[in-house]
């Protein structure tokens, strides 16, 4: 028993290292508490497991990879804007982030009168929309 911590005493030692040992054997976690136990990864299918659906780079059925990148663009210059919004309100809102030249000249020519969000003004722009998934 020389080899053995002696912290608790021998007798206490053999005992904790018997109750230990079928954990230690089986191969499986170790861990008294399921919830410390680390998730497992799913690596045998090459699929990220924490992917929801197909992979989700590139574009949605319906819409090119042009259409998402200038949806992405009039997103973000009339971030924060007011709405319902002239074409007038929106060019400006655009410039005012410093948007291009040739968002600004799009926004304004836009055929409605008020646009009351993205959607409306992006059908109107002739951009791509998305399908409804299923």
């Amino acid at each position: 028993m020389g080899d053995k911590s002696g912290k608790h005493g021998p007798k206490l030692d053999e005992e904790m290292h018997r109750e230990a040992e079928g954990l230690t054997r089986s191969g499986g976690p170790t861990h008294p508490q399921p919830w410390n136990d680390p998730e497992p990864v799913d690596t045998d299918t090459g699929v990220d497991p924490t992917a929801t659906r197909a992979d989700r780079r590139g574009a949605p059925p319906g819409m090119t990879p042009r259409d998402v990148e200038e949806r992405s663009t009039i997103a973000s210059v009339l971030a924060g804007v007011n709405y319902p919004a002239s074409p007038r309100e929106l060019a400006d809102h655009a410039a005012s982030t410093a948007a291009p030249d040739n968002v600004v000249s799009r926004l304004s020519r836009l055929p409605g009168e008020s646009y009351d969000g993205l959607p409306e003004i992006v059908k109107d722009l002739g951009i791509g929309h998305e399908e409804r998934r299923t």
